[in-house]
């Protein structure tokens, strides 16, 4: 073990703090452990091995002692433990290291179940993974109503929850339940529950309010140690339902190629008969193969974009340079326009104007804004009065000089860029000279859209994606002559507006879309080729993208798809050819290559025909993937980003790449795919993958 202690040479140690406390009711004494790491809530507790050894110390101390009635566990304030300290994986790398880690773990908190008096875990603030387990390792549990957080995440990053969770929540709760939390909700973008839902569940067994959550539990405790209480769960049914929890389980991961939730249905499958040494140690050779995955290592590295890399963007200009956003507007009335006021009332609450020449548009815009406003108050999620105040922030206005007190004016209109330019020269006769002036163009130069301006420094691309309320991503990209200010606003608009910002630089298309472009008309051209539709569509499959090319084209449009690929082809002809039978399906005005019914339309089918030289799946697929990488490459030669991170951040947060594939770079290294086209890497090895 003292391998392992001096792997994790960088772990913040949990320490197990335990202080003797006399339970209400003349009910004797408890020893009360408090988990705690030293730092305030923005640092939650975590499990690493010598934070285990810690504990387990502290309950070699409990149970020599004959003077104590029950053992407690909780946590520093806000929070109870967020589960195991990850930053170690990296350096595991052989198996018996990780066979090592995961049997400490259950050797220690199988303890809490196993002590010669009863044990209560008092879930005080938020708890995930190792922390949740210690709490169903204790034989009784109340929670705070105030916890805003409760999960088992293991298998959204490739893990399972390897320390008792896919024993012990479903011998609890029932597999129905469990599954719920150990597969469903981390596979629905790591959704977590609360406090009152967890309670709800079966996992706690009280509740009490936060005002005076440990003094109520005390209470609770005592007169359960006195048998004045008694905790009745419910019966859990091992035959038919089990199976049946299992099997509607594993249809619904049917199309999940990651190995980590499949594992853990195993382990949940096993536990309706196995004894709780068999379940641990199931688990103990999980959670050792798993780690020994590159399937984890990738989805570390995506957690770790997404949390660390996205909040401090690289290249991003000091903060002090922002300005000030008192007013905001918006020019254009469509939908897209319409979302973006609605996003800017609702995270800056400030005044947001959309203009348009058309008062039926204008009103059709506001409406929709407004009536967005109203559901979120139907649903609870703002109150009438907070509702009426940002429907009051949201106005029309058929003239631009709504804008004069304007600190930023973002255009959401066609996208030509004749039509931008001639906003923007309108826009800029109106406002301030500090004003900044954004567009949402997903394609278009940012630098050719100001080069007519007095003041082409104010001018920035924000790039937002659709759905703009549910995607996180947010392109800003920089023209040649965009200074440090406008680009510092930029960025702490982007924070307000709670949005993953990444500095793009001013090239055709930007990252997401140049990429799935180039993906596209390597599929397309297949198609024009004489490969089927359908054949096409199955190619990328391997790549988990979550809706196949031409599903995706048709949720897009395929005249935006075109219009995207024609600016490409203007730039970089060689690579992204035009498609004459794409050009035909637009002016035959088909809006997907599917019919309502998801079958094909037979007459695109007639419009993509004549090829004579088809393609295999694997063919496709293989053309597919080196000329991402290949793209790939050119862009961070040319520098459009900083790193390869940010084109995994940004595929990730604004494609929908796979969580566990860690982003389009590592799939590109581990299928030695990068090498064999660019002949090199983009990520060293152990980057998202195994160390060489």
């Amino acid at each position: 073990m003292s391998e392992i202690k001096d792997l994790f040479t960088d772990e913040v140690v949990t320490r197990a703090l335990v202080r003797d406390v006399a339970l209400p009711y003349g009910a004797g004494t408890m020893a009360l452990i408090t988990l705690d790491n030293g730092h305030d809530h923005t640092k939650p507790s975590t499990f690493g091995p010598n934070g285990l050894l810690a504990l387990n110390e502290a309950l070699d101390a409990v149970a020599a002692r004959d003077d104590i009635v029950a053992v407690g566990v909780t946590g520093k304030p806000f929070i109870f433990a967020v589960g195991a300290d990850l930053k170690g994986v990296p350096l595991i790398t052989e198996r018996e290291q990780a066979l090592a880690i995961a049997r400490l773990g259950h050797d220690v908190f199988r303890r809490l179940g196993e002590l010669d008096v009863p044990s209560f875990a008092f879930v005080n603030g938020a708890a995930m993974g190792g922390g949740v387990e210690v709490a169903l390792h204790c034989t009784y549990r109340t929670i705070s109503a105030n916890v805003p957080a409760v999960a088992l995440p293991e298998t959204f990053l490739g893990l399972v929850p390897g320390w008792g969770g896919t024993y012990l929540l479903p011998n609890l709760i029932g597999p129905e339940k469990a599954l719920k939390v150990i597969i469903e909700n981390p596979l629905a973008n790591n959704k977590t529950i609360n406090g009152r839902q967890a309670y709800g569940l079966g996992i706690a067994d009280a509740m009490f309010d936060a005002a005076d959550f440990l003094e109520e539990s005390l209470a609770w405790a005592a007169r359960v140690v006195k048998g004045e209480v008694t905790v009745r769960r419910p019966q859990i049914d091992r035959g038919e339902s089990w199976d049946k929890a299992i099997e509607n389980a594993r249809f619904a991961l049917l199309n999940k190629p990651q190995a980590a939730p499949h594992r853990a249905l195993e382990l949940v499958a096993a536990a309706r008969t196995a004894t709780r040494d068999e379940g641990f140690a199931a688990e103990d050779e999980a959670l050792a193969d798993l780690i020994m995955s590159d399937e984890l290592r990738a989805g570390l590295y995506a957690f770790d974009l997404t949390q660390k890399r996205a909040k401090r963007p690289a290249g991003a200009p000091d903060k002090a340079l922002a300005r000030k956003v008192t007013k905001v507007g918006v020019v254009g009335a469509g939908l897209m326009a319409s979302q973006l006021a609605l996003l800017f009332a609702r995270r800056l609450e400030v005044p947001v104007v959309l203009t348009d020449l058309d008062q039926e548009r204008l009103d059709k815009g506001v409406g929709y804004a407004h009536a967005e406003i109203d559901k979120l108050a139907a649903k609870g999620r703002v109150s009438s009065d907070k509702a009426s105040r940002l429907k009051s922030l949201i106005t029309g206005s058929l003239t631009k000089d709504a804008f004069a007190d304007a600190d930023f004016v973002i255009e959401a209109v066609f996208e030509e860029m004749s039509v931008k330019q001639q906003v923007f020269a309108e826009v800029e006769a109106v406002v301030s000279a500090e004003c900044v002036l954004a567009t949402n163009t997903s394609s278009l130069s940012v630098t050719e859209m100001a080069a007519k301006l007095r003041h082409p420094e104010r001018v920035v691309g924000f790039h937002f994606f659709n759905p703009v309320a549910v995607l996180p991503l947010l392109e800003i990209v920089r023209g040649e002559r965009t200074d440090d200010a406008t680009l510092a606003t930029a960025f702490a608009v982007g924070r307000q507006l709670k949005k993953s910002c990444v500095l793009v630089k001013d090239a055709p298309a930007f990252v997401v879309n140049r990429i799935l472009l180039r993906l596209l008309a390597e599929i397309v051209k297949a198609v024009d080729e004489g490969t089927p539709i359908e054949v096409a569509e199955r190619a990328a499959a391997p790549l988990g993208l979550p809706m196949p090319p031409f599903v995706l084209m048709g949720l897009v449009g395929p005249a935006i798809a075109l219009h995207v690929n024609e600016t490409l082809h203007a730039a970089f002809p060689d690579r992204f050819p035009l498609s004459d039978n794409l050009a035909k399906m637009v002016a035959a005005g088909k809006k997907g290559v599917y019919r309502p019914d998801f079958t094909l339309d037979p007459e695109v089918v007639e419009i993509f025909s004549g090829g004579t030289s088809p393609s295999t799946e694997e063919e496709v697929l293989r053309r597919a993937v080196e000329a991402l990488a290949e793209e790939i490459r050119i862009m961070l030669d040319e520098g459009v980003v900083a790193e390869p991170q940010d084109i995994d951040l940004c595929m990730i947060l604004g494609a929908g790449w796979p969580f566990h594939l860690g982003g389009v770079t590592p799939y590109l290294d581990r299928t030695g795919v990068s090498e064999r086209v660019t002949g090199r890497r983009f990520l060293e090895p152990g980057i998202a993958s195994l160390p060489a």
